[in-house]
């Protein structure tokens, strides 16, 4: 069938859903291509998006620096806050907590990575937490936060998806994107080539286009219903299946970390927003159900509840293509990771840039086609790994979701990075991938695994020197935090949005 297709330019482009992946991929394209192409956007006011992705790491910054983004105005509309990394709670045993922050910790020498100095250390007790050693650890548990010079603190955002859409929106509408309202009721296609040349609304109008953009979740209305692509399953790595969304007034000032809990059969998520806290409880319907997932939700958070909780159903995996023929699915349509990492909005990003980096402007090659999918694969492969090793790695044994989760047989890319870091200490970046060394090594630490070794440019310190070093990082950053004011305080001064 794809032998046939004509190749010919690409000007239309048609992206259908809106949601903060409609909206992104609006706002990328049309910033850098959109006098080229005519684009449109089909939402339908009726049809309700997901909305809790409210958590993002660091790369998103660079996505609005390559749409020139104004900061403070960005922040102002959604009631965004800092976000200094994540607070995992129960995690590895319950009533035990570490933080997975941004940015770096320590020094590295070019032989070996700062870990093995701190193993040294502690071997011989001169050295702190591994947490003392990093500057955003420290200053998101002193509830502080600035921006620095230099781009000395790596940080992100917690921010109110709703808005976010809105205001990707009014940036789109700015470089001519059309927003078409209506329900999409048919796909048509041709049907020597498979590619699909219109979309039909409930209005009886038709969209026709040259490339389209499915963002329309978790139905991936065109590239599974019409395309075809099938969805590869991961739950049997990833047991939950389910999450219940609760927003609430805010009662405290807000901290510049998102807190993740770990609970008997999923773990909870707190976002402190400007104006009010997201909620929510990623579980297994295999070992727990919905009504007591709400209830448990229920009791676990503060301040007056701002909606009736609500329930949303999923299947962690991916689809086995996410660009056949004319049709590339973004967001939610192309696969689910749970959002313990905040990694959903990183993944539209990523395929929004793949995807001007790769724009097929003269016509679609099946070349382009399959590195694309290969890129898709090989990125979200490695995130799930990541993910993945929260849950294997622990020490808790108290309920059957937890020692089912010990003991799943692990993806042979993530059981040689735990083996490889049990043994020696080492963590080798795999290139282009998200998570950096010091992600994986906070992580792993975090959970449990102690390496049994250090590299032996360690042992070339002795004492002295080696307390001196550990002291200097330490110290120095100490100063830092000191310094800075309060994430509260700092947000209310740069960013305060409406509401708060």
């Amino acid at each position: 069938m794809e032998q046939q297709r004509q190749k010919k330019p690409v000007r239309r482009v048609v992206i259908a859903g809106g949601g903060t992946a409609g909206w992104m991929v609006a706002a990328g394209l049309s910033k850098s291509l959109g006098k080229l192409l005519d684009i449109k956007l089909i939402e339908s006011e009726e049809i309700g998006t997901v909305g809790v992705g409210e958590a993002t790491i660091p790369t998103l910054l660079n996505f609005h620096h390559l749409m020139e983004i104004n900061e403070q105005e960005f922040m102002a509309e959604t009631m965004a806050t800092f976000k200094l990394g994540i607070s995992f709670e129960n995690w590895r045993n319950v009533n035990e907590d570490y933080i997975h922050s941004f940015g770096t910790t320590g020094t590295d020498h070019w032989t070996a990575g700062f870990q093995h100095f701190w193993h040294k250390g502690r071997e011989r007790g001169i050295a702190g937490d591994y947490g003392d050693y990093c500057l955003e650890l420290k200053a998101g548990l002193k509830n502080r936060f600035a921006h620095l010079p230099n781009n000395g603190m790596n940080y992100a955002y917690h921010m109110d998806a709703g808005r976010y859409a809105k205001f990707l929106r009014r940036f789109s509408e700015r470089y001519g994107v059309q927003r078409v309202e209506g329900k999409i009721v048919e796909v048509r296609k041709n049907l020597l080539s498979g590619d699909i040349t219109a979309l039909r609304l409930d209005s009886g109008a038709e969209l026709e286009g040259d490339l389209f953009i499915d963002c329309t979740g978790f139905r991936g209305l065109l590239i599974g219903q019409t395309m075809g692509v099938e969805y590869e399953d991961w739950s049997h790595w990833l047991f939950n299946d389910s999450a219940v969304a609760l927003q609430t007034k805010s009662v405290r000032d807000a901290v510049p970390y998102t807190r993740s809990i770990a609970r008997d059969a999923g773990w909870q998520w707190q976002i402190p927003l400007q104006h009010r806290v997201g909620n929510g409880l990623v579980y297994s319907t295999r070992y727990t159900d919905d009504e007591t997932a709400v209830r448990t939700l229920q009791a676990a958070v503060d301040g007056e509840p701002l909606m009736t909780p609500r329930v949303i159903r999923f299947t962690p995996g991916q689809r086995k293509q996410t660009w056949k023929g004319n049709c590339i699915a973004i967001g939610l349509a192309s696969g689910f990771l749970e959002p313990i990492e905040s990694t959903s909005i990183h993944l539209i990003q990523r395929g929004i840039i793949r995807l001007m980096q790769m724009f097929p402007q003269d016509g679609i090659s099946q070349a382009d086609i399959d590195e694309f999918n290969q890129q898709a694969d090989y990125e979200i492969q490695h995130i799930r790994d990541f993910i993945i090793l929260h849950y294997n790695v622990t020490n808790r044994r108290d309920t059957p979701y937890w020692r089912d989760a010990a003991t799943m047989k692990l993806p042979p890319s993530l059981q040689h990075r735990i083996d490889l870091f049990r043994d020696t200490g080492r963590v080798f970046r795999v290139p282009n991938e998200l998570f950096a060394e010091n992600s994986w090594i906070q992580v792993m630490l975090g959970q449990g695994i102690l390496p049994a070794s250090h590299h032996q440019t360690a042992d070339l310190m002795g004492d002295e020197e080696l307390a001196r070093f550990l002291g200097n990082i330490s110290g120095t950053i100490d100063r830092t935090v000191a310094q800075l004011p309060s994430h509260q305080k700092y947000v209310e001064q740069y960013c305060s949005g409406t509401g708060w």
